[in-house]
C-alpha cells in the first residue's frame, strides 16, 4: 500500500523538517522529494505536513506516520535481505556522542546488530571533538556526533539549538563569575559555550569538567554551575536557564553522521572490509533518529 521511496522521503522530511535538506540527505530533486510526501499523503487521505515559505511541520498525523513509517521500512529492508541470501559480515567500528548516553539510540543498536548477527559492532562513546579526531585517523568507521560550526561534512541527523541549563533552583549572581560544568578539550559544545561568554565579555569559572555526561549531571543537578546542551536532550532534573540570568545565546547545532575512509565499510576480522556496514548502520540511524530525542 505504502510506497518505500516515499516512506524514505517522509522521515527525511520529518527529521530535518525541510524538503531542500531532505533532497541533498536523499540525492534528490527538491521537487522529486515534493511528489513523494504528495503521494504519501493521497495514499494515507491525510495531511502530514503542514508547511508554508518559512517552516515545515509533522501534523498529528504526521506524527502518528513515524511510528508506522520506521517499522514498515524495518521490515521492508529485512524482507529485501532474506530473500537476496545478502549478509553483511566483518567488524564495524562505530562511535557515537556522549550526547546521546540517555537517548534511545540502544533500540537502534540493538535492532542492527538482530538484524546483522555476523557483524562485530565495537562502540566508541566519546566527546565529538574525539570522535572526528579518531574518524580522521582511521581509527573509526562511523562516527555520529555534533558538527564543528562552519564544518559542512556529515549527513545530518537532526538540528537543533545549545542551551543553558541547569538545576531548577540554581541562581546565577550577576556580579560574579558564571560557574561553568564543562566537558574537557576538544569538546565542541564547551568550546561554544566559552566562545559566547568571551563575546558577551562574561567572566566564567570552571566549576566542573568530566568527560562523562553522566558526571556533568551529577555536577549540575548539584547546583555547581551551568551547561551547555542540546535543547532536545535536556537530562530529568535539569531545566533551562532562565533569560532573566542574562547569559549569552549559543547558536545552533548539527548532530550529523560522518563516515571513514571506507565509505560503506566495516573491517573484516582478518582486517579486510565488510562491505556495506556502515551505510546499513548509518540508513538505520536516519530512519530512527527521531527516536534521538527521546529518554528511553
Amino acid at each position: 500500500m505504502y510506497d518505500p521511496s516515499q516512506l524514505r522521503t517522509f522521515l527525511a522530511v520529518a527529521q530535518t523538517l525541510s524538503f531542500t535538506q531532505a533532497a541533498r540527505r536523499l540525492g534528490l530533486r527538491q521537487s522529486t522529494v515534493s511528489q513523494h510526501v504528495r503521494r504519501l499523503e493521497d495514499a494515507t487521505g491525510r495531511q502530514l505536513f503542514t508547511r508554508d515559505t518559512h517552516s515545515v511541520d509533522l501534523t498529528e498525523d504526521g506524527e502518528a506516520m513515524l511510528g508506522f513509517a520506521r517499522r514498515l521500512l524495518e521490515v521492508h529492508e529485512q524482507a529485501a535481505a532474506f530473500f537476496t541470501g545478502t549478509r553483511l559480515r566483518g567488524r564495524l567500528r562505530f562511535g557515537a556522542s556522549e550526547d546521546f548516553v540517555l537517548t534511545r539510540l540502544t533500540e537502534i543498536l540493538e535492532a542492527f546488530r538482530h538484524e546483522h548477527p555476523e557483524v562485530d559492532l565495537e562502540l566508541t562513546v566519546e566527546l565529538s571533538g574525539t570522535l572526528h579526531e579518531r574518524l580522521a585517523a582511521g581509527k573509526l568507521d562511523l562516527v555520529l556526533a555534533k558538527r564543528r560550526p562552519q564544518d559542512t561534512r556529515g549527513e545530518p541527523v537532526w538540528h537543533d539549538r545549545l542551551v543553558w541549563i541547569g538545576a531548577e533552583r540554581l541562581r546565577l549572581d550577576p556580579e560574579r563569575p558564571v560557574p561553568l560544568i564543562v566537558y574537557p578539550p576538544p569538546g565542541i559544545t564547551r568550546a561554544l559555550a566559552l566562545e559566547a561568554l568571551e563575546r558577551q565579555g562574561r567572566p566564567w569559572r570552571v566549576a566542573c569538567t568530566s568527560g562523562s555526561l553522566n558526571g556533568l549531571i551529577a555536577a549540575a543537578r548539584a547546583g555547581l554551575g551551568v551547561m551547555a546542551h542540546s535543547r532536545g536532550l535536556i537530562p530529568p532534573g535539569l531545566v533551562r536557564v532562565p533569560e532573566r540570568a542574562g547569559l549569552p545565546e549559543l547558536g545552533k547545532v548539527d548532530f550529523v553522521l560522518l563516515h571513514g575512509r571506507a565509505r560503506g565499510a566495516g573491517r573484516g576480522r582478518d582486517g579486510g572490509t565488510a562491505p556495506g556496514a556502515a551505510d546499513a548502520l548509518a540508513a538505520a540511524i536516519l530512519a530512527g533518529g527521531d527516536r534521538l530525542h527521546r529518554a528511553p
